[in-house]
């Protein structure tokens, strides 16, 4: 795919959708933290039903850590892996009041240091709570990024690295949202909804779907 390629994909994409964002319900970097570790291998939608109920009693790492494993577990059991996800949510709030004041750091070092937090979270963190212009690939937007020809790569890694390399700069910000939402309703894995995607033509996918 050429540059102006891109630039026109992306420019489409921000046509129908000018602010995308996450799917995830926050109203605090810790409350998108605690999402997003929730979110590991579970749907936006579960996460959402959960930290509704959870953070209308605890939605600070203080309170949260005031439940306990056992209480935390109480509102998050609906959650696939929530036994990990609890005993990683219960330390990283005793990290983040011991190292920083109970404030999520806007920094990739000290958020990957969090129990349950990885490059993928930390990028989802740094991009939607602080606004810097990272590239969380998930699976989604390692699909949408080979399917495509954006941006090819053999693991994660390798593609967001691409990403960050080919994206236009005044897209780079939104990329991330952009990507997953196309990926999760449109650039789907088993059956790819080529006949309703705006982007089609620029697709490098052999394999499209007939309309229909």
């Amino acid at each position: 795919m050429t540059p102006r390629q891109r630039k026109l994909l992306f420019q489409r994409l921000q046509r129908i959708n000018p602010a995308p964002t996450t799917e995830l319900r926050y109203s605090t970097p810790f409350e998108l933290l605690v999402a997003v570790i929730l979110s590991a291998q579970a749907t936006d939608k579960s996460v959402n039903k959960a930290t509704a109920v959870l953070f209308a009693v605890a939605n600070t790492p203080a309170a949260i850590l005031a439940l306990k494993e056992t209480g935390l577990k109480k509102y998050i059991k609906t959650i696939g892996l929530f036994n990990t996800k609890a005993k990683n949510i219960i330390q990283t709030c005793r990290l983040l009041l011991e190292r920083h004041a109970g404030v999520v750091p806007e920094d990739r070092a000290a958020l990957e240091a969090l129990p349950g937090v990885g490059r993928k979270t930390a990028n989802v963190i740094l991009n939607t709570a602080f606004g810097h212009p990272t590239i969380a690939v998930d699976t989604h937007i390692f699909r949408v990024s080979n399917r495509t020809g954006i941006a090819a790569g053999k693991n994660v890694r390798a593609v967001e690295d691409k990403l960050l390399q080919v994206v236009p700069v005044e897209f780079k910000q939104d990329a991330h949202h952009w990507l997953i939402l196309h990926g999760r309703y449109v650039c789907t894995a088993r059956k790819p909804k080529c006949g309703e995607c705006v982007i089609a033509d620029l697709c490098e996918f052999p394999d499209k779907t007939p309309p229909g």
